[in-house]
């Protein structure tokens, strides 16, 4: 298990697994509130940022007019992006850029499925080879 553990490959996979995670949560949490504000929320890691943009865009809400479901998605997304970040770092750390990245990057691929899976998102089959091809190429690229 520690071997396993040790794996950037586990890491990178496991990066990319949150990554689809926090889009995912996102594309629910952003519903009914404006998404810089939406953004605010989910990343409180930089709330300068977020809060400058909210400010200047003229986009603040007060807080009670965000719904508890919006809440409780933002909080989920913040938390899948946290996720992610450690995950990236941590594989980045014991496994090269070049190969880390790409299977990061597989998160474009889970989000596709669990779009349609979730969302109800419907994808062509132009659009299924696409994922297709996108996983195959970062799977390549990794190996």
């Amino acid at each position: 298990m520690k071997a396993l553990l040790a794996s950037w490959q586990v890491w990178a996979l496991a990066a990319a697994g949150f990554a689809a995670l926090t889009a995912i949560f996102a594309k629910i949490g952003v519903a009914g509130i404006n998404a810089d504000f939406a953004t605010f929320i989910r990343t409180l890691v930089v709330v300068a940022l977020a809060g400058g943009i909210v400010a200047f865009g003229g986009q603040w809400q007060p807080l009670e007019t965000v719904p508890s479901r919006t809440w409780l998605f933002l909080l989920l997304s913040g938390l899948a992006t946290g996720a992610s970040w450690l995950c990236y770092f941590r594989a980045l750390k014991t496994g090269d850029a070049a190969r880390v990245a790409p299977i990061d990057k597989l998160s474009v691929v889970f989000v596709a499925v669990l779009g349609v899976l979730l969302l109800g998102e419907k994808l062509s089959l132009a659009n299924w080879l696409g994922v297709a091809l996108m996983a195959g190429g970062a799977l390549l690229v990794a190996l």
